[in-house]
């Protein structure tokens, strides 16, 4: 037997689609693990997000700590401004702060004039909202830590006040 003909037969028969049907599934795919930021830079960072939005006259600029809460990122800075032009520049701002401090995979998304705006700058995320879609959207609500320590209280409870008498 030559070496063509013995080839042929340790090779699956058919076409690309069979070959890939015999191979069976595929392993599934696991996310590599995000690299974190070490806790100085990530204060050194945020600084600068918010000495930035500062600057640019942002109303109620808010930091919430996610680490430990979130695997996306370690912190989330919400901040409002009025006004689209002031929404968009206040993103091209930091855009530029960010790449100057060093961080290179800075994503954008929504800054072609909608009410909001985030900003990927990995282990920090920045929501810039118009008035009415922070309101709408309620993230402080959502990830904020004053959720995390209030008790149950009575009026939480529906059950609260029922009673399995009649009467």
């Amino acid at each position: 037997m030559t070496a063509a003909a013995s080839a042929a037969l340790a090779a699956p028969p058919g076409t690309p689609r069979k070959k890939t049907a015999a191979a069976g599934p595929k392993a599934p795919r696991v996310p590599a693990a995000r690299k974190k930021l070490p806790s100085s830079r990530l204060e050194e960072i945020q600084k600068i997000i918010v000495a930035s939005l500062e600057d640019d006259k942002a109303e109620r600029v808010a930091v919430i700590d996610l680490e430990g809460r979130a695997t996306f990122a370690d912190r989330m800075v919400i901040a409002t401004g009025l006004a689209d032009r002031q929404i968009t520049a206040m993103a091209t701002h930091l855009e530029d702060k960010l790449e100057e401090a060093g961080l290179k995979r800075i994503q954008i998304e929504g800054s072609g004039g909608s009410d909001w705006v985030l900003i990927d700058a990995g282990d920090i995320i920045i929501h810039l909202f118009k008035p009415e879609a922070r309101e709408m959207y309620g993230l402080e609500r959502m990830w904020g830590t004053e959720l995390d320590d209030q008790p149950e209280t009575a009026a939480d409870d529906p059950r609260e006040g029922e009673s399995g008498t009649a009467g």
